[in-house]
């Protein structure tokens, strides 16, 4: 069953996701994605403060997408229910757009997943 008439409330929100350096870094991105029960987060990070660092030993940004745990008043990233896509979701050499790219990339799986949502993937 395809739920494509139903809204999906989307928040962009103002607090880390997930990584547990992402305090350091300059770019992070946060949006959570609800239709009725489902509440899925969707977290990008990358450009870490200092010395030119990597996230991971092979890339400098990285998108990742969880289910929420529902602990109220939060609806945050339960780490151990991470869910997979097909975009992009690292990028492993730097530009200087490098986070306008990651910007397009974190996007690029909001989009996917609230196509998924739809489709009743979720």
């Amino acid at each position: 069953m395809t739920k494509e008439n139903i809204e999906i409330k989307k928040t962009e929100r103002g607090w880390l996701g997930h990584y547990c350096r992402a305090d350091k870094c300059i770019f992070r991105r946060n949006t959570l994605l609800e239709c009725d029960d489902i509440k899925i987060i969707i977290s990008t990070v990358g450009n870490i403060t200092g010395d030119i660092q990597k996230i991971c030993d092979d890339r400098y940004y990285e998108t990742l997408a969880f289910y929420s745990c529902l602990s109220p008043p939060y609806t945050d990233i339960d780490i151990s229910k991470q869910i997979y896509f097909a975009s992009p979701w690292q990028i492993k050499k730097l530009e200087p757009a490098s986070d306008n790219h990651a910007n397009e990339m974190h996007e690029n799986v909001v989009t996917e997943i609230t196509e998924n949502i739809k489709s009743g993937i979720y």
